[in-house]
């Protein structure tokens, strides 16, 4: 597997991986680009990894009678930019430049509706689940290639977990996400 990736600058796709358009996304305001990268943790059903029900939530098409789980989801409408599998597969469900509808009501440096002006790449795991090799390498290639795309996201503090924008709600990638290990492997 490479985890080298590609950003194509006219669609803002990335090229060379799975995509699943999903639905749940439009445009961002006017004259807003991506400032912010947040990190975010999912499986589907909890605690279960693989499947397609991930890609099925992101597209709206999450059949509520699979799992008892999905009947308390299955109406809504999210998506994320990407998604890194346990295996290092990378999805792409939302162009980097659209607004992926994954940060909910959210708040950063006193700025409220963070999916406006950020990026939201899910990572699959769950509280109390390590993340594996290949979706710290996979991951840092991605920061790497949006880095060079969005130079913004080089200051401190633009690479955020789901947890740090919207805390009462939600704590992903959780304390089993190696903050220090992923910022090696930026650098790297």
């Amino acid at each position: 597997m490479t985890s080298a990736c590609d950003i194509d600058p006219a669609t803002g796709l990335l090229r060379a991986v799975t995509q699943v358009l999903s639905p749940h996304c439009d445009e961002r305001p006017p004259g807003i680009t991506p400032e912010l990268l947040v990190i975010h943790g999912i499986s589907l059903p909890p605690g279960d990894f693989g499947g397609p029900w991930i890609d099925r939530l992101f597209t709206g098409c999450l059949p509520v009678d699979a799992h008892p789980y999905f009947r308390e989801i299955g109406g809504a409408r999210v998506s994320a930019h990407a998604l890194i599998r346990r295996d290092g597969t990378l999805v792409q469900y939302v162009p980097f430049g659209l607004r992926a509808w994954h940060a909910g009501v959210s708040s950063w440096r006193g700025r409220t509706a963070c999916n406006d002006f950020s990026i939201g790449v899910e990572l699959e795991g769950a509280d109390g689940v390590p993340y594996l090799d290949p979706q710290y390498e996979r991951l840092a290639a991605l920061t790497r290639a949006l880095l060079q795309s969005y130079p913004v996201l080089r200051e401190e503090g633009r690479i955020v977990g789901h947890g740090d924008i919207a805390p009462q709600r939600r704590s992903d990638p959780w304390a089993t996400f190696d903050w220090d290990r992923y910022r090696a492997l930026i650098r790297a």
